[in-house]
């Protein structure tokens, strides 16, 4: 049985540390099981800049078994499936201790975008291209970056109008498409969904 009152004291915890760590974490509707995670990417990494979304499922077992994490937005990665979002992580398997948070393993994805595994790979093609193709590697990982995990501050009032003239607050819509990283679509289906 997950311990609700410990994920409800963990949410706060990560809600009171975000400005200093930057990682977001939030229940996708009233069932505290389902989570979505934000992580911000590295300084000095290929991944810099951008904000990468992580869907959070928490087992019945929580905390004595591992939250299962995965990518929403898309990352070029050796140790994160560029078709599904899997993650490779040790802390996320065998290695998970109940001493551990969603925090503590939020911090752990987001080291694991610094320091690849080319050597214990999720992803074969990526790791290939990091061990033998480096400045590729790092070319494409900047690029899915751009394109996935960056919001545009061009056009964000665009997007916030058009949320807005559905029905939504303005002050909900804005938080939202913060929390998503301005993707508009991602955005609206949370707003359905709440």
């Amino acid at each position: 049985m997950i311990d609700f009152a410990r994920v409800q004291k963990e949410l706060q915890e990560c809600g009171r540390e975000k400005d200093s760590s930057g990682i977001r974490v939030s229940p996708k509707s009233d069932n505290l099981a389902r989570l979505t995670g934000i992580i911000p990417g590295p300084l000095g990494t290929p991944y810099e800049g951008g904000s990468f979304e992580i869907d959070i499922t928490l087992p019945d077992g929580y905390p004595f078994e591992p939250p299962k994490m995965k990518f929403v937005t898309k990352v070029w990665h050796p140790n994160i499936s560029s078709q599904s979002g899997a993650i490779c992580l040790d802390i996320l398997k065998d290695q998970w201790s109940p001493a551990l948070t969603l925090k503590t393993a939020l911090l752990s994805v987001q080291a694991l975008l610094s320091a690849p595994e080319p050597d214990d790979p999720q992803d074969a093609v990526v790791a290939q291209q990091y061990l033998r193709e480096y400045q590729t590697f790092v070319s494409t990982a900047r690029y899915w970056t751009e394109s996935f995990a960056k919001a545009s501050s061009l056009g964000v009032e665009e997007k916030v109008q058009r949320l807005a003239e559905m029905g939504f607050p303005d002050g909900l819509v804005r938080s939202t498409l913060e929390a998503v990283g301005g993707d508009e679509n991602l955005a609206l289906e949370r707003l359905l969904s709440s």
